[in-house]
């Protein structure tokens, strides 16, 4: 038989009063209000990108995303803060009162969480590094000679991404990386390996042949030319009308014309036997040494480009960094000496 103790009831408090003990002396449920709710990190970015660059296209183009999906997300920041941070402006964009107010603090908080997530990355992966560079010379100069590097460092792995935008290191989290620009663009701690000079090349086969002789430049008017394709003339001092230009023979017709989008295909192209490329010292070096490209003419073109070496201010003090940085510069060196 159960029993039921009616002071049970007399003992427990009721459910109104355990919820009251909660509060506050002199607080009320009334008084209570919630939290203002914060902006999500992904909204914030898009914002901090958009109010320093005054675009939301460049914005966009930095972050990775489309024009549209920065609006969005500028638009949903605005909802959630109940104010207008720009003033869209016909062809221009310009920061409102708010606006202005919030970005010091959002650029802050962006920055120490980049930090904060660089130290932590660094903790991680104290034997890993990260490297950018451009297609090109990922492909004819830097990949082909990591195997060194990894003999001489077990243990450390190499991450390399290409990419023909200038960089910002913190920003995208990159430790080293090899600048194919002007030394005012490379930046002011940049070093420089190498210059560059344009020359045509071509497979050993091709310049053998007696029927088509590759003797001096007019003689290119016998052959294929095998281009970088470039139709926004974002490289012109790469192109076979300027280097035609230097040596005298602007209006010369080739038999042919062969266009591809990536530097490497054509000078792969080239090796096959498809046509003359225009050569890029240094990454042609390795080729011609090996005798799978030659030089048929003495004329060269300077570039006012060079590859310049960088080294991210967050990752320099890390060992596989430096040594890192210390095996590049002695590869370009030593590539330099085999003129």
């Amino acid at each position: 038989m159960r029993y039921t103790h009616a002071t049970d009831a007399m003992v427990r408090p009721p459910p109104m009063a355990i919820k009251r003990n909660v509060l506050m002396p002199g607080m009320s449920k009334r008084n209570v209000k919630p939290a203002p709710r914060l902006p999500a990190l992904d909204l914030l970015k898009g914002y901090e990108a958009a109010a320093r660059l005054l675009s939301f296209t460049r914005a966009g183009a930095e972050l990775h995303l489309t024009q549209s999906a920065v609006s969005r997300q500028i638009k949903e920041l605005e909802d959630q803060l109940g104010v207008a941070l720009f003033e869209r402006r016909h062809r221009a964009l310009a920061l409102t009162e708010a606006g202005r107010e919030l970005y010091p603090t959002a650029a802050q908080v962006l920055s120490l969480m980049r930090e904060a997530t660089e130290r932590l990355h660094a903790l991680s992966a104290q034997k890993s590094l990260s490297v950018s560079t451009t297609p090109a010379f990922a492909a004819l100069w830097l990949i082909p000679r990591l195997a060194a590097f990894a003999r001489e460092n077990p243990g450390v792995d190499v991450r390399v991404a290409t990419d023909t935008r200038m960089q910002d290191l913190a920003r995208e989290r990159v430790d080293v990386a090899v600048r194919y620009s002007t030394q005012a663009l490379a930046g002011p701690d940049a070093v420089e390996l190498f210059g560059e000079q344009m020359f045509p090349v071509c497979s050993p086969k091709l310049l053998a042949n007696a029927r088509a002789p590759l003797s001096v430049p007019a003689d290119l008017q016998r052959h294929v030319l095998l281009h970088l394709d470039d139709p926004e003339g974002r490289w012109p001092w790469q192109s076979w009308r300027v280097w035609l230009e230097v040596v005298g023979a602007a209006d010369l017709r080739a038999a042919g014309n062969l266009s591809l989008t990536n530097y490497g295909d054509v000078i792969a192209a080239a090796i096959a036997g498809h046509g003359v490329a225009l050569g890029r010292s240094p990454l042609v070096r390795d080729a011609l040494r090996a005798g799978t490209l030659a030089a048929p003419f003495g004329a060269r073109a300077e570039s006012n480009r060079a590859y310049h070496l960088v080294v991210s201010r967050a990752a320099a003090q890390r060992p596989e960094v430096a040594r890192f940085a210390e095996w590049v510069r002695r590869e370009a060196a030593a590539a330099r000496e085999l003129k």
